[in-house]
């Protein structure tokens, strides 16, 4: 009796088939040798007799018949009912001997506030449907919409659901943690980007105001287009960063409800939010997209000027590829007018 093991395996036996709890006193024996509660031998009882007027009542009938929930043998009973039955004093004593030398509860039980089964108002909650997916009662099971489902018991499933949403909680905040690196790692991007923009439009600037008011034109052109690429490189940061931020946002609220929910001290009522939390996790963290920029993003750097040509030739000054810059001493005016920057491409200047 001492050893835990032997102590677990004397338990399973000592479980009514009906409530799935330490068989309650007294016990009563069937004819095919397996054994209920006597309530719950009256509850199975009263079911398959439909002239019991209400369940839980004590009148004596004049006898009736159910089948076992554990063999399916049909139980026929004399004038007396369930109390017809021969009470079983061995498994009676070997529980009494259970309780005394064991100092653990037997089963965990939540007697406050338990929730109660719709169909059957007088049974508590104590077992999980596997097929249905739904916490149920015994009766339920024996009687009702689960009795051909696999059922066991609410306080295993319990157990697993927790630990299964505790990892996928787990899960997730390193997922948060990844983003809001990621989101940081895009304001940098984002101030370097605009110091870049910065600092190669206060250089077009300087060179453009050396050549007085032909440059003045042109200097507002090349301007805007650096303006362009820097506005359309932080428009696309920026985009990404909302649509992190809002995932982000999101799974953070999602985090909040999950916490809630394990903090949910009734096993049923868990139960029945747990599936619908843990479905949005999993949903989200398939959702999740970290799209990022690519190398050098950030670069400004072909946005670059050469004011050594001449006064003639400032009309025709445009952003320049490497290699029209290579040559650009030995070209004609009209030739950098057929810069690549014409066509919208970004190049040297």
């Amino acid at each position: 009796m001492g050893d835990s093991s032997s102590m677990e395996n004397l338990e399973k036996q000592l479980i009514c088939p009906i409530c799935l709890e330490i068989f309650t006193k007294p016990v009563v024996i069937l004819p095919c040798q397996h054994n209920l509660c006597r309530k719950c031998a009256n509850d199975v009882y009263q079911a398959s007799n439909s002239f019991w007027q209400n369940r839980g009542s004590t009148t004596v009938s004049t006898g009736g018949r159910f089948r076992c929930p554990s063999c399916r043998h049909e139980v026929i009973l004399d004038r007396h009912g369930v109390y017809g039955l021969q009470r079983n004093l061995l498994v009676e004593n070997i529980i009494d001997i259970y309780k005394s030398e064991t100092n653990r509860p037997l089963l965990p039980k939540t007697e406050q506030q338990q929730l109660m089964c719709d169909q059957h108002e007088e049974e508590k909650i104590n077992i999980y449907c596997l097929t249905c997916e739904t916490p149920t009662c015994s009766m339920c099971k024996v009687f009702g919409a689960h009795k051909d489902c696999d059922v066991a018991p609410l306080t295993v499933i319990y157990k697993r659901q927790k630990t299964e949403l505790s990892d996928a909680i787990a899960v997730l905040v390193a997922g948060n943690d990844r983003i809001q690196a990621l989101i940081s790692q895009m304001e940098d991007i984002c101030r370097t980007v605009k110091e870049n923009g910065r600092r190669q439009m206060q250089n077009i600037s300087d060179k453009f105001d050396e050549l007085f008011a032909i440059i003045e034109e042109r200097k507002r052109e090349l301007i805007e287009t650096v303006g362009r690429e820097q506005d359309r490189k932080l428009g696309h940061v920026r985009s990404l960063m909302r649509r992190h931020g809002d995932h982000l946002e999101m799974s953070i609220k999602l985090v909040e409800t999950a916490i809630q929910s394990m903090e949910e001290p009734q096993m049923a009522v868990f139960l029945q939010s747990a599936k619908e939390v843990f479905k949005k996790i999993t949903d989200t963290a398939k959702a999740s997209n970290i799209e990022r920029t690519e190398a050098g993003f950030e670069s400004m750097d072909h946005f670059i000027i050469n004011t050594e040509n001449a006064a003639d030739m400032l009309r025709g000054i445009d952003f320049q590829t490497a290699e029209d810059g290579e040559d650009s001493s030995d070209e004609a005016p009209e030739d950098l007018t057929n810069s690549p920057g014409q066509s919208g491409e970004s190049g040297r200047l």
